[in-house]
C-alpha cells in the first residue's frame, strides 16, 4: 500500500478521509497533541497491526464533543464535573462503557480533529501516530517515516504544539484516582472535584 500525503486545508480533505475511515483505511491526522491514528470501530484490530501495538494495551476513543460522552460510557459526577471543565483539552478520562467494558476518552482542543471525528459518527478509536514504543510524531514527515505503506493516508496540518501528553484520569475508581499526570496537574484536578459527589 501506498502512504497518501494530503494537504488537511485542501478542499475536501476531511471528507476524503472520513470516507477513508469508513472504507477501513487508516488515517493519521493532527490533534493538539501529537499526530493521531485513527480507525473506523469495526477496524480497531488494523491499528495494533500497523504499530506492532501489544494487544493487551486498549485503543483511546477520541469523541468531538463532550456531549456525545453520555452515548458512550457510564459518567458519573465526577467524569461530568471534569469534562465539563476540561474538554476539549488534554484530559483523558477511564469509563466504563457498556458492552465494551473500560475505555479512555478525550475531547481533543483541535478543529480540524474534532471535525474529522464528527464526520465519522461523532467518537473514533485513536492512538499516536507511530510505531509502538517510537518518538511522538509530531509532523506529517514524523509519521510518514515510521507509518510509511503500513496506513493509507495522512493529513497534513503542520506541526503539532506537542509538548506535555494528557493527564489520565480513571473514573471507574472511588475516589477517581489520577493514573498519569501530564498537562492538567492534579492539583487542579482535586480542585475540581471538590465538593462533587463520587
Amino acid at each position: 500500500m501506498k502512504t497518501r500525503l494530503l494537504a488537511a486545508d485542501a478542499p475536501g480533505a476531511l471528507e476524503e478521509a472520513a470516507a477513508a475511515l469508513g472504507r477501513g483505511e487508516l488515517v493519521a491526522f493532527p490533534t493538539d497533541t501529537v499526530y493521531g491514528l485513527a480507525a473506523g470501530h469495526d477496524h480497531v484490530k488494523k491499528l495494533y497491526a500497523a504499530k506492532d501495538r501489544p494487544a493487551e494495551k486498549r485503543i483511546p476513543v477520541l469523541l468531538s464533543d463532550t456531549s456525545n460522552l453520555e452515548a458512550s460510557a457510564i459518567v458519573g459526577p465526577a467524569a461530568r464535573a471534569l469534562a465539563a471543565r476540561f474538554w476539549p483539552g488534554p484530559l483523558t478520562l477511564v469509563l466504563v462503557a457498556p458492552r465494551r467494558g473500560t475505555l479512555a476518552f478525550r475531547v481533543p482542543a483541535s478543529d480540524l480533529a474534532r471535525r474529522l471525528i464528527a464526520l465519522s459518527g461523532g467518537g473514533l478509536p485513536v492512538t499516536s501516530a507511530n510505531l509502538s514504543g517510537g518518538p511522538d510524531p509530531r509532523t506529517a514527515a514524523d509519521v510518514l517515516a515510521q507509518l510509511d505503506g503500513r496506513i493509507a493516508l495522512i493529513l497534513d496540518g503542520g506541526a503539532t504544539t506537542g509538548g506535555v501528553a494528557s493527564t489520565v484520569v480513571d473514573c471507574t475508581a472511588e475516589p477517581v484516582r489520577i493514573l498519569r499526570e501530564g498537562a492538567i496537574s492534579a492539583a487542579e484536578i482535586t480542585a475540581t472535584l471538590r465538593g462533587v459527589a463520587a
